[in-house]
């Protein structure tokens, strides 16, 4: 657990500087950035059901995609309670997520310019399936051998 505590919080970093040690909100204790974590993660939830409670009203289909968009934004900042933002944005930007992070956060502007600009209910909705899929892939980079067991699961069925 103590290794965990370490990882979370950036213990394991070597030497760094003022500016990054407060911003990667190390002056949480652990609880809080949990308690934190999961305020934030369940707030994303609400949003995104809600979201998809409001796509069958007139005019749902705006605020579907912002509600939506909304609660990826608040389940993505979560995990910012728990490493940190600074270590957050570094983490999304290694080489092995680094697609998954760009077209995650194209999705996610797609979507409010398709909403609010465009005015194309439908690509609205794609790009929020997009959103969905992006995310999920994103999510997957985090578990060692996810995302590779889940590329032979889809080549085996596809053979």
């Amino acid at each position: 657990m103590d290794k965990l505590r370490r990882v979370l919080s950036g213990a394991e970093d070597e030497e760094q500087g003022l500016t990054t040690q407060v911003l990667d909100a190390s002056s949480l204790s652990f609880g809080t950035r949990v308690k934190w974590f999961a305020i934030c993660f369940a707030a994303g939830i609400v949003c995104s059901i809600l979201g998809t409670a409001l796509l069958f009203l007139p005019n749902g289909t705006k605020l579907f995609a912002v509600f939506y968009t909304l609660g990826n934004l608040a389940a993505l900042f979560s995990t910012c309670f728990l490493m940190g933002p600074v270590k957050q944005i570094k983490r999304m930007f290694e080489p092995t997520r680094l697609i998954a992070t760009i077209v995650m956060l194209l999705c996610l502007v797609l979507t409010l310019c398709a909403v609010f600009w465009w005015h194309k209910k439908g690509l609205a909705i794609i790009f929020c399936i997009l959103q969905f899929l992006a995310m999920t892939w994103y999510s997957l980079s985090y578990i060692p051998f996810a995302r590779d067991a889940i590329m032979k699961c889809c080549t085996t069925c596809l053979n």
